[in-house]
């Protein structure tokens, strides 16, 4: 049990929010209060004292057949008497008083028992002990209930909370064939239809679904995490197979706490009474380790004289006990150190009673040697001889390392390159020597582009790798004077000294992206990367070296906005810009609880009928204050933050959503395409994801296709294939988004279970007037013919390349020759102009119009 325990007390737990009212107060106002002060219980105060409480917990009591329930006053249904404990009882003192009353709640009293100030309850005393690590190591198969109450969603009210009472459980599972859902009500929800006197409902009109579930071996602490982060009390538990084996709520989890605090309370006291039973066995055992410390340990009396020695004091000095004994410490002295050295020493040990540094002694074989020496001064009391402890150990090889250490201190360990300390020295020093001979020096900030990319496909001993060949060949573009450094991860800076002309500095940028132009081999894979690069100069542009950091740092992402591969040299003009990414940054983390996104709907075209067959789902982001943002600069910076899975989350669901009214409207059946991050694959759970918004909206997975790239699986192919066969299980169509642009993917496109190719609108822009990329087109459309693949060619804006695609059998197109990205209104105005004569129905058909390639 945590020592801090044994300080607590009530009054530093305890809850203040401490709600009463009148006895004859009704239970409809007391539900309502409770609900409105989000509290489970309220207290009955009269003539000035407390004389009962009412909980949440007691909701399930009442008659909810009785119509007169509502207005019934609370003191009929009250708990009384309240059990007290006063404000400045220990903590350890409160959890005998909850087992002895049986309680979990206790009235927290002040001024000898007269005043009430708060609650506290046996969580609160469980919290403060900082045991919620031990549900790292329980699973949920442990702790749920499996025995659940489960009624029917048409019971009314009156019947289900009777269920609850029976069975004596704060809530019951709902079955609703007709929707294919389970349901929950709760006694917190039997506490609102209380506050809004409604019960005439069927019970499923009340009931909250669907139900959040986790797999059967999850850990409790996760749960745990789930519960507290969604604000509710209770998990659906299911086996491998989706099946519901029973609920874990709140209170389990709490009950596994409370078990690990009394554990933990049981073996402290039981500890503590066998202290005194095992002091002569502790004494033997101290003895015991001595002998085995690796520490050399000497015992000398207050004359000086050696007593005792160890096993590793023979070991360290070469000396045996026999030696020694009787001997004089000065014996192993090193004559390294003064009188004046020992003199301080022993002035320091009789003040305090002990002393400690570093001291040179000399080994038997003469060997001078640097030890770490700590001697304490025993004495039981004032009477007794002292007696003197020497603890000592050899820190000769340790002092070496700590010099080298020290040595690598200003560098960084993997590239050898200057760190960040040594970079900024340098960078001081070049700006006095720049000030006092009146010359310019620039400071450039480099970002490797997409290199996260490389560290989530390739695992990062790769990334590692990568960084090490960049270092190399930065380095080779180096002049005497500068300095090239790396800050962390991909992030490298350099300080360019006795700059005569700023052309030099573009000359120097020019020759850094020129450097990693060719590509670099990693293990098996060749990388091409690139770098973004941005420059500021002294003084123009600051004069100290935070202001020229910024400003390079600035210029940087400048240089990533405009295209990345280049570089920027700083204008003032910028600040503007980088204010407005982090204006960007701020108000994406709030955009999803804000309803700022939207779904746009850019159709598929037959390229001979000009009839739609598909249409791809876009992600568009209007903000109240900065207008529309382009996902170009948003989709990066969520996947920086951690938010692009929430928001694949929120973008699946709206598509699914959408289908279901078309096919309600019976407007459209075709496929809605949808684009995931590369992301989702390692931090989420893609076919999970899908598969909960298949569900909640009841679409037909047929209708839904998922657009992936090929950085989703180039790191793991077997985890990747076992997330598309997941899905495909689904009777999800998927896409390859991208084709030909990353890394090659010809040899996966027979081992995954992939539908459909989408050509890129880069290769596409530049046919068929482009020999390269038409060949590169003929190619991915001979290919996907070959292995019965489906085709859509993105970018299609010219007429010429319409008929280009056309002579190659590429049947669905997508692009602005038709139209751009639209609104669902207008989406659906388009379908009407470009709806086929004779409408075909089934997808599933052999005869449907698919996008499979003719």
């Amino acid at each position: 049990m945590p020592q801090s325990s044994k300080k607590l007390r009530v009054e530093d737990v305890m809850s203040t929010e401490l709600l009463v009212c009148d006895p004859e107060q009704s239970l409809a106002d007391c539900a309502c209060r409770m609900r409105n002060d989000n509290v489970s219980s309220i207290f009955v105060k009269q003539d000035g004292k407390i004389i009962g409480v009412w909980t949440e917990g007691d909701c399930a009591k009442v008659d909810f057949s009785d119509p007169s329930i509502f207005h019934q006053p609370v003191k009929a249904h009250m708990t009384s008497p309240v059990k007290t404990v006063d404000h400045l009882t220990q903590l350890s003192e409160v959890t005998v008083l909850f087992h002895s009353y049986g309680f979990r709640h206790l009235l927290v009293m002040k001024g000898g028992g007269s005043e009430p100030v708060g609650v506290i309850s046996l969580s609160d005393v469980v919290r403060s002990q900082g045991l919620e690590h031990y549900l790292h190591f329980k699973t949920i198969e442990s702790s749920y209930v499996s025995e659940v109450p489960i009624a029917k969603s048409d019971l009314p009210i009156a019947q289900v909370s009777e269920i609850m009472r029976q069975r004596h459980s704060n809530f019951v599972l709902l079955d609703n064939p007709a929707v294919g859902q389970t349901g929950i009500i709760t006694e917190r929800d039997l506490l609102t239809m209380l506050s809004r006197q409604q019960v005439d409902q069927q019970a499923w009109h009340y009931a909250s679904w669907p139900l959040l579930t986790v797999h059967y071996q999850t850990s409790l602490y996760k749960a745990y995490q789930i519960l507290k982060l969604k604000q509710i009390r209770h998990l659906i538990v299911e086996d491998d197979n989706g099946k519901i084996l029973g609920v874990l709520a709140l209170r389990n989890i709490l009950s596994e706490i409370e078990s690990a605090y009394m554990q933990e309370l049981e073996t402290v006291l039981h500890q503590r009474d066998r202290a005194l039973q095992k002091s002569q066995k502790n004494l033997y055992l101290a003895e015991q380790i001595i002998n085995a410390s690796p520490d050399g340990i000497m015992i000398t009396d207050s004359r000086n004289t050696i007593l005792q020695v160890n096993p590793a004091f023979t070991q360290l000095t070469g000396y045996s006990e026999q030696e020694v004994l009787g001997q004089k410490p000065s014996m192993l002295s090193s004559g390294r150190h003064d009188k004046s050295f020992y003199d301080k020493m022993w002035a320091q040990l009789r003040q305090k009673g002990v002393w400690q540094g570093e001291i040179y002694n000399r080994k038997r074989n003469g060997e001078t040697y640097l030890e770490w020496l700590t001697i304490i001064c025993i004495r039981e009391s004032d009477e007794e001889e002292a007696l003197y402890a020497a603890i000592f150990s050899d820190i000769t090889e340790r002092k070496r390392n700590e010099k080298r250490i020290k040595t690598l201190a200003y560098f960084d360990e993997l590239t050898h390159l200057p760190n960040r300390r040594l970079f900024n020295d340098r960078l001081e020093m070049a700006l006095a020597t720049a000030h006092r001979d009146d010359t310019k020096i620039a400071v450039m900030f480099l970002d490797l582009d997409h290199f996260k990319q490389v560290n989530d496909t390739l695992g990062h001993s790769a990334g590692d790798l990568l960084l090490k060949q960049v270092a190399k060949r930065l380095q080779s573009c180096m002049h005497e004077g500068d300095t090239l450094a790396r800050l962390g991860g991909d992030e490298f800076t350099l300080l360019l000294t006795e700059i005569d002309e700023v052309k030099n500095i573009h000359r120097c940028a020019a020759n850094l992206i020129e450097a990693l132009k060719a590509p670099i081999q990693v293990g098996n894979t060749e990388i091409v990367i690139t770098t973004s690069i941005g420059g500021a100069v002294y003084p123009d542009d600051g004069e100290d070296a935070e202001t020229l950091l910024k400003h390079a740092d600035i210029a940087m992402y400048r240089s990533k906005e405009i295209g990345r591969n280049s570089f920027q040299l700083y204008k003032p003009a910028m600040n503007a810009r980088s204010l407005e990414r982090m204006a960007i940054e701020s108000k994406l983390k709030h955009a999803l609880i804000n309803n700022e996104f939207s779904l746009y709907y850019q159709p598929k075209i037959d390229s001979f009928t000009h009839h739609v067959v598909g249409a791809e789902a876009l992600l568009r982001w209007h903000d109240n204050e900065l207008g529309f943002i382009s996902p170009a600069n948003f989709i990066p910076l969520a996947e920086e933050l951690g938010l692009i899975v929430d928001i694949d989350i929120w973008v699946i669901n709206a598509a699914c959503k959408q289908i279901q009214i078309w096919q309600k409207n019976g407007f459209f059946d075709k496929r809605i395409s949808v684009n995931v991050s590369a992301l989702h694959f390692t931090q989420g759970d893609l076919a999970q994801t899908v598969k909960n918004a298949l569900s909640i909206w009841q679409v037909d997975g047929r209708f839904l296709e998922i657009e992936i790239t090929e950085s989703s699986f180039i790191r793991s192919l077997e985890d990747a294939k076992k997330v598309l066969k997941a899905l495909k299980k689904l009777g999800v169509s998927l896409s390859l988004d991208d084709f030909g642009t990353g890394y090659s993917a010809l040899s996966y496109l027979a081992r995954l279970p992939i539908d459909t190719l989408k050509i890129d609108a880069s290769f596409i822009a530049k046919v068929p007037d482009e020999y390269g990329n038409s060949q590169i087109v003929k190619a991915i459309v001979a290919m996907a013919h070959s292995l019965e693949l489906n085709l859509v060619a993105e970018g299609v804006e010219q007429a010429h390349q319409l008929a280009f695609l056309q002579e190659l059998d590429c049947h669905a197109i997508q692009g602005y020759f038709f139209s751009k990205p639209l609104t669902a209104q207008q989406f659906e105005l388009f379908c009407e102009v470009h709806r086929p004569a004779k409408q075909q129905m089934d997808l599933s058909s052999n005869n449907s119009q698919s996008l499979r390639t003719r």
